[in-house]
């Protein structure tokens, strides 16, 4: 199933030649990713497949959007999958990790996505790749916070899913380079369930916290009506 591409209502992402297939973390952060405040430029931190950065070139008028990733096979289908888009003229991969591309970029963005590894586990597989994808010593959040705030505007907005055990010390670490969470979403799979994931929105501005909840299914395949809100432009069958 995986190495067929993922077929969402105004673009298909090819994905097999990526370590990390399409999830619900990624479809959750591109729908939920603050784009009111009509950003003129989007940067996509680890793109995979690309599929954040084609969701937010649906949804927003940004006239770039970037994005950059590490791994060879997904930067070259990342590239693949902008091109064959409507907004090819909008999308740009660079072929690069985080450190380099903070090196090399002088631009900033008004709106920063990323959906990063996050096993902190000493587990590994025997797939190179997908550890790369999957495991947060590829990219440490140290390294993710410090480089967002380099890469950001002054009133720009920086967007992140990460494990909800994982919030505190990471609005910590957030706090450490000057970015304050502004908004945050916690995520449960059923209503019985515990929360999952963190969704959160840093910005400059220190601000009250707002906090709200979003359950996904009430149960198996039956999909909340948040949920369904949420992700009703993008996948196929909501």
């Amino acid at each position: 199933m995986s190495k067929k591409p993922f077929l969402f209502k105004q673009f298909k992402v090819e994905q097999d030649q990526c370590a990390m297939k399409i999830g619900t973390d990624a479809v959750l952060l591109g729908a939920w990713a603050p784009v009111a405040q009509q950003p003129f430029s989007i940067l996509d931190i680890g793109a995979g497949t690309g599929v954040l950065s084609l969701m937010l070139a649906q949804r927003s008028q940004a006239e770039v959007i970037d994005a950059f990733e590490i791994d060879d096979k997904a930067y070259e289908q990342c590239v693949a999958n902008f091109e064959q888009s409507d907004w090819g003229d909008r999308l740009f991969c660079y072929h690069a990790s985080l450190e380099e591309f903070v090196d090399e970029i002088d631009d900033q963005y008004d709106l920063i996505v990323c959906n990063p590894p996050f096993y902190v586990e000493d587990y590994k597989t025997n797939d190179d790749a997908r550890d790369l994808a999957r495991f947060q010593d590829a990219l440490p959040f140290e390294h993710l916070v410090e480089g967002a705030s380099k890469l950001l505007t002054d009133d720009g907005i920086f967007a992140v899913i990460i494990p909800h055990k994982e919030e505190e010390h990471f609005i910590k670490l957030a706090s450490a380079v000057k970015l304050f969470p502004n908004r945050i979403l916690h995520i449960k799979g059923h209503h019985g369930s515990e929360i999952k994931r963190s969704i959160l929105e840093f910005s400059f501005l220190e601000s009250e916290t707002q906090t709200k909840l979003l359950t996904i299914e009430n149960q198996r395949h039956d999909y909340t009506e948040d949920y369904i809100n949420l992700t009703k432009d993008f996948y196929l069958k909501m």
